[in-house]
């Protein structure tokens, strides 16, 4: 049977994390830009 590799796990999680929180800054900053340009007018 073969052996489960964790550490690749590990580094599949880590990835997802990651790129999730890139995701919700990048929505936080565009949210941010959306505001600032409603304030502007």
């Amino acid at each position: 049977m073969a052996k489960v590799n964790y550490s690749y796990q590990k580094k599949q999680k880590e990835m997802a994390t990651k790129k999730k929180q890139q995701e919700k800054l990048r929505e936080k900053l565009a949210k941010k830009k959306i505001d600032e340009e409603t304030k502007v007018e």
